[in-house]
């Protein structure tokens, strides 16, 4: 999925809703920062997170993002322009500008089912990290995202177009045995599921219907197709039927 202008922001208001915030204390808490670490954020955003792990390791220690898109990082410097120890990386995965095992944490949220060579992108983060560092990731099981309301043939239409907007659905499932091969040790994954009943601006679902919205047009489907959906999205709210699942994963691993 290109992240244009219009998704980034798109992206940036997921992450300040609810489950945005709730997702990232889950990476902090898992992160298990310490005063002095140097951690990247692969495919940091807009910096939320960038900028909490800056807070999180103090002035000793280092907090990089990397993201291909400038518009997103545009915004992860300006939210993060009063710190010190934040730097911010134009680049794609798998060709990292940062020395051999320098650091102790690697973070990615919703970034390598991004990614049609992932391989090749862990080869890369194993490459800049330290032995007995930590790696924290959160994807998608994206066979369980899906919104509830519509009529069901025109919900299928729309969610089997979102379905080429990433290379990998269910990279959890496949993210053990890669890490395992990679030489990674005590890999553990983390339900983050969640069901949501509206659609206020706090909430990710507006925004992910958004996202889906502008993606089935980029995919051909017609624009009166889609305006349908959305209507009927809004109709089952209003009549109390309306509902949205996602299934983010969190795994953790530590590089033996």
């Amino acid at each position: 999925m290109k992240f244009d202008n219009e998704t980034s922001v798109i992206q940036q208001k997921i992450a300040n809703s609810y489950a945005g915030v709730s997702r990232r204390l889950a990476i902090i808490n898992s992160l298990d920062l310490e005063i002095g670490n140097n951690v990247i954020d692969v495919g940091c955003g807009g910096g939320h997170l960038v900028q909490e792990i800056a807070l999180a390791v103090g002035d000793n220690g280092n907090s990089i993002g990397i993201d291909p898109s400038k518009d997103q990082l545009e915004a992860a410097n300006n939210r993060c322009k009063n710190l010190n120890n934040v730097e911010l990386i134009c680049c794609s995965a798998d060709k990292i500008n940062i020395e051999n095992s320098f650091c102790d944490r690697v973070t990615s949220t919703q970034t390598l089912e991004y990614i049609e060579d992932i391989d090749l992108s862990l080869n890369e983060l194993k490459r800049i990290s330290k032995i007995n560092s930590k790696f924290v990731n959160v994807s998608i099981l994206w066979d369980y995202f899906r919104f509830y309301g519509p009529e069901k043939k025109l919900n299928d239409i729309i969610h089997e177009a979102f379905r080429a907007h990433c290379f990998h659905q269910m990279l959890p499932l496949d993210l053990v045995g890669k890490l395992s091969n990679l030489g990674f040790q005590n890999i553990q994954s983390e339900n983050l599921s969640y069901l949501i009943t509206n659609r206020d601006e706090n909430s990710p679902a507006i925004f992910y219907e958004k996202m889906l919205a502008k993606f089935a047009v980029g995919q051909g489907i017609e624009e009166d197709k889609v305006a349908d959906w959305q209507k009927q999205i809004n109709n089952a709210e209003k009549s109390k039927r309306f509902g949205f699942t996602s299934f983010p994963v969190l795994t953790t691993a530590f590089l033996s």
